[in-house]
């Protein structure tokens, strides 16, 4: 007896699943179309994203072998374009040749690439926080202290690796520019941080003693 009743339910069983996929087989075509579509175009775009880094890895190879001091111009406007394309390798390696190699004249266009480095590149943390470093330090002989301190201040507010650099950097703009007691307190929040670098530690404890005394 409980052997028929298994055998009914099961056959119960069968037939509700048969009609379930007679029921509902537009919606399961559709739903295994919609899949292949996406792993399909997943596949694609994974291709496409390959061709274009290699694509953008020749021309940034191409500009810098064929980078020479009395006829850069050859190669400004690749990498240029190799900046604009936004990827996260090459963009970077391409702004920084170009800063290295002073073949860039205009400040504001210089800022501009470092900040679509920090902003739109989605960069690790620590080479993000060392590009906003290089942008305090180029930017450091041209603005003005809170123009500056707005730069440096993600940096000088957190426990970055490259916090000691960025007191020490503005220690050395106030010294510079005759703002001693400034100058002194940033050197002092430097010496006393535990964790800082002990080279950069020991530079601004010299710095104290030979412009301060202390």
């Amino acid at each position: 007896m409980d052997q028929d009743i298994e055998i009914i339910n099961s056959q119960t069983r069968n037939q509700k699943i048969k009609e379930f996929f007679i029921n509902y087989r537009n919606y399961i075509l559709s739903a295994l179309i919609l899949i292949f579509l996406l792993v399909a175009s997943f596949f694609i775009f994974e291709e496409i994203n390959e061709r274009k880094k290699i694509e953008v890895a020749d021309k940034y190879n191409s500009a810098v072998i064929n980078y020479k001091k009395d006829n850069s111009y050859n190669v400004i406007p690749s990498l240029k374009e190799i900046i604009n394309y936004k990827d996260k390798t090459y963009t970077p390696l391409a702004f920084f040749f170009l800063l290295e190699n002073d073949l860039i004249n205009s400040k504001n266009e210089i800022n501009q690439y470092f900040d679509l480095i920090i902003d739109d590149l989605n960069l690790d943390k620590k080479f993000k926080e060392l590009t906003i470093y290089k942008k305090g330090l180029y930017n450091s002989e041209y603005l003005d202290e809170n123009e500056l301190l707005n730069i440096l201040n993600p940096l000088i507010k957190s426990d970055s690796m490259w916090k000691p650099h960025s007191l020490y950097l503005m220690a050395e703009y106030y010294l510079a520019n005759n703002q001693r007691q400034k100058s002194k307190d940033f050197f002092e929040q430097l010496v006393e941080l535990k964790n800082a670098n002990p080279k950069i530690k020991s530079k601004a404890q010299k710095r104290l003693r030979s412009s301060f005394g202390d």
